[in-house]
């Protein structure tokens, strides 16, 4: 049974035009026509994206509009488990090729509404603000008033046309060639049924605002990385300090086992972090907690740690201590007359005192 199927192969193979490679794949293409499904190098090449996404985004596009495409829809239509089709929705979703939100139906039920699109890149790029222009069609283009109306699949004023002409009678020559067809605004027919869900606009369309997007592009361009931390002044005693210190890490961490020439470059950091008072310890508890399986590029992963969790100098004393508002205490005086207790700057009577002093001279 497996003779046939390897002969027609290998004559299609012969039929290959040009040289075939020497090694690598080689394709035999041919012409689809009927059940296709075009799908572009974006998303078949896409190396931030797993091949379980990759796979499920073609299933997702080739399946018709309407499908249900949740994960126990998708789980019970492909061998594939919940768990992977979850994770693979999930890139989809971070990639924008696929966009769930919860709607709610006029009779109050919530649903999940999935709108997935086979070219978000596209979605980012601005359109001409003519729709007359080639770009992505969104929306189906008007019929043209000045082709024949017997050649155009819609026909937009079926009172003109008499009677079809079958395809062996050679068509007879119109009476009047020369007569443009009447402008779509003065035709009065009745409206064709839609063929799409967006209705037809006869005028310039305005520019559609852009998609938001909350991851970006892989095309993107990437930040520059944070330069690497410099001590203020890096010191016999810190630079053998910090030497040991990175060198000592594979003792605690395996998988963070760093060459000379990785310690030549980190050794500043690493001195920069025990400049400001960092305690060895610490650092070593800082670069070796939580770490990811597995550690791809130890000399990297080290540099990220000792850049971004850097702590800030420690306070002196002076920035400690809160400056208070000086306020002046008058003292406690004893009445020479009373001997009761007043405030007063020097030694004197009470008010009452003084007050009784004060009557009889008067």
């Amino acid at each position: 049974m497996d003779t046939p199927q390897n002969t027609a192969l290998m004559r299609a193979l012969a039929e290959v035009p040009g040289p075939l490679p020497t090694s690598g794949v080689v394709h035999i293409s041919l012409p689809h026509t009927e059940r296709f499904t075009v799908v572009g190098n974006h998303l078949a090449q896409n190396a931030a994206l797993s091949t379980t996404a990759v796979g499920f985004a073609v299933r997702i596009q080739s399946l018709p509009q309407g499908t249900e495409v949740g994960i126990k829809a998708l789980a019970a239509r492909f061998p594939e488990g919940e768990k992977l089709i979850a994770a693979a929705l999930r890139e989809l979703e971070a990639h924008g090729y696929l966009h769930r939100t919860r709607v709610r139906l006029p009779n109050g039920r919530m649903v999940t509404r999935t709108v997935f699109c086979n070219h978000p890149e596209a979605l980012l790029r601005p359109r001409p603000a003519d729709a007359s222009k080639r770009g992505p069609a969104l929306v189906a283009a008007p019929v043209s008033a000045q082709a024949p109306a017997p050649v155009t699949a819609p026909i937009a004023a079926p009172a003109l046309v008499t009677a079809p002409v079958p395809a062996h009678v050679p068509t007879p020559a119109p009476v009047t060639p020369h007569v443009p067809l009447p402008a779509p605004e003065a035709l009065e027919t009745p409206a064709p049924p839609p063929v799409t869900e967006r209705p037809v606009s006869a005028g310039p369309l305005p520019p559609a605002p852009p998609a938001p997007r909350l991851v970006p592009p892989p095309t993107a361009p990437k930040a520059p990385p944070r330069p690497l931390p410099q001590p203020r002044e890096l010191t016999p005693g810190l630079q053998q300090a910090a030497v040991a210190l990175l060198s000592d890490l594979r003792r605690h961490a395996p998988e963070l086992v760093l060459s000379e020439a990785d310690i030549e470059r980190l050794t500043p950091a690493t001195a920069t972090w025990l400049e400001r008072d960092t305690h060895p310890d610490t650092i070593r508890q800082a670069l070796t907690t939580d770490l990811p399986q597995p550690v791809k590029y130890p000399a990297k992963f080290v540099r990220h740690r000792l850049t971004v969790l850097l702590p800030p100098p420690l306070p002196g004393a002076e920035e400690l201590t809160p400056a208070r508002p000086r306020t002046v205490v008058i003292p406690l005086q004893t009445c020479e007359g009373c001997e009761r207790a007043f405030r007063s700057r020097t030694p004197s009577l009470c008010r009452d005192c003084r007050t009784a002093c004060e009557q009889p001279a008067a």
